[in-house]
C-alpha cells in the first residue's frame, strides 16, 4: 500500500447559532489538534444546501463567517492550519461527481441520517440529501487525508468514504499502478478518537441533544451568549430534587444532572468522579454557580472575540479566501490525478 502522509480533515456546517455542544464535541478538539497533526478546517458551505435552503443567500455568507469567526476565536491558528469554505475549492464538487460513480445506491440507501431527517416524506428530499456522504468523501480525499475526528453521527459516513476510496484502488487499481501511484491512490480515513466523545445534552432534556433547532433558547449556551445569558440559562437548567451523587453509578438514572456534570468536566478537562468529588453530596445551586462560573471563564472570551471578528468582514473574508488558495494547491493535483486514472482528457 502507499505511504500516506499523516493530515486532518474535519468540516463544520455553517447553519448558524453554534453552541456549547459543537464547542465541546468539535471545535475545542479542532483546537488540541493542531499542536500534533497538520489539520484542514473546512466551512461546508455546500453542504449547508443539502437539505433545507437557507432563508436567503445573505443568511448564509452570514453563517458561514460566524463559523470561521468560531474557528479563530476558539483557538484555531489560520496562519498554521487551513482554514476556508468549501464552495471556494471546486475540487470538492469534482471528486464527489466521480465518487457518485463509484458509491452504489445501496451503501446510500443504507445511511441512517438520510432516514432520519428525510423522515416518511422521502418522495420529496433532495438529492443532495440522499447523496451528500459521497460529497462527505470526496471532501476528505481530495487532500488524502489520513484522519477525521468523528462523533457517533459521523462514524457510518466516514465507514461510507472509506468503502468509496477503496472500491476506486481496485476498480482502478490498473491505472492507478501504470501512472506511478503503486498499489493505491486514496487512503483508506481513520476515525480520530480523541478520549471519551462529550455529547452535551439539552439544558431542558436531560435525554434529548442539545441543539440550535429546539424551539426554547434556553435549551442551549450559545457560543454568541452573553455572561448574563450564560450564567441565566446554567441556573435555570432543569435538574432533580436530590443532591449530587458522590460516585459515578449514582449519575445512571438522572439524565440532567449527569448532563450538567459531564458538561463540567469536559470544560474543567477533568473527569465525572473528579467533578463528584469535588461537588458530591452538595446542593444543585452551589454546584450551578461553580458551573457557570467556569462556563462564563471559557465562553466568554470566545463569544466576546466571536463578536469582534464577526465586526470585521473583511479579515474573515481574507482568511477564508488565503485558505482557499492554500486547500486548492492541495486539492488540484489530486483532481488533475483522478481524470488521468479515470481516462479523462485534460
Amino acid at each position: 500500500m502507499a505511504d500516506f502522509q499523516p493530515l486532518v480533515f474535519s468540516g463544520v456546517q455553517p447553519t448558524g447559532n453554534l453552541h456549547l455542544g459543537n464547542y465541546l464535541g468539535a471545535l475545542k478538539r479542532f483546537v488540541a489538534l493542531q499542536a500534533t497533526h497538520r489539520c484542514i478546517y473546512c466551512v461546508v458551505d455546500l453542504h449547508a444546501i443539502t437539505n433545507t435552503l437557507p432563508e436567503s443567500p445573505q443568511a448564509l455568507r452570514a453563517a458561514t463567517r460566524e463559523v470561521a469567526a468560531a474557528f479563530i476565536a476558539c483557538g484555531i491558528d489560520p496562519q498554521a492550519n487551513i482554514v476556508f469554505n468549501q464552495s471556494q475549492v471546486s475540487g470538492h464538487a469534482e471528486l464527489a461527481w466521480v465518487f457518485n460513480c463509484v458509491a452504489r445506491m445501496g451503501w446510500l440507501s443504507r445511511m441512517t441520517q438520510f432516514k432520519d431527517k428525510a423522515g416518511k416524506d422521502r418522495e420529496n428530499a433532495s438529492v443532495g440529501l440522499f447523496d451528500y456522504p459521497a460529497l462527505m468523501a470526496a471532501d476528505i480525499l481530495v487532500y488524502r487525508a489520513t484522519h477525521v475526528p468523528v462523533g457517533d453521527d459521523q462514524k457510518q459516513h466516514l465507514e461510507l468514504a472509506r468503502d468509496i476510496a477503496q472500491k476506486f484502488n481496485v476498480d482502478f487499481a490498473a491505472a492507478i499502478k501504470a501512472e506511478g501511484h503503486g498499489e493505491a491512490y486514496f487512503p483508506l480515513p481513520e476515525p480520530l478518537i480523541q478520549g471519551p466523545a462529550t455529547r452535551v445534552m439539552s439544558l431542558r432534556e436531560g435525554k434529548k441533544k442539545m441543539s440550535k433547532s429546539d424551539a426554547s433558547d434556553n435549551s442551549r449556551i450559545n457560543l454568541s451568549d452573553s455572561t448574563d445569558q450564560i450564567a441565566q440559562k446554567v441556573r435555570r437548567a432543569r435538574t432533580d430534587a436530590d443532591n449530587l451523587p458522590t460516585e459515578i453509578a449514582g449519575l445512571a438514572a438522572r439524565p440532567e444532572a449527569d448532563n450538567l456534570v459531564g458538561i463540567y468536566a469536559a470544560l474543567a478537562d477533568v473527569t465525572k468522579p473528579d467533578v463528584l468529588r469535588q461537588f458530591g453530596n452538595g446542593q444543585f445551586s452551589t454546584f450551578k454557580a461553580a458551573l457557570a462560573d467556569l462556563a462564563i471563564a471559557k465562553l466568554g472570551p470566545i463569544a466576546a472575540e466571536m463578536r469582534r471578528l464577526n465586526a470585521d468582514q473583511a479579515y474573515i473574508d481574507g482568511v477564508l479566501r488565503d485558505g482557499a488558495n492554500r486547500a486548492r494547491a492541495l486539492a488540484t493535483p489530486t483532481i488533475d490525478q483522478v481524470k488521468d486514472i479515470v481516462g479523462f482528457l485534460r
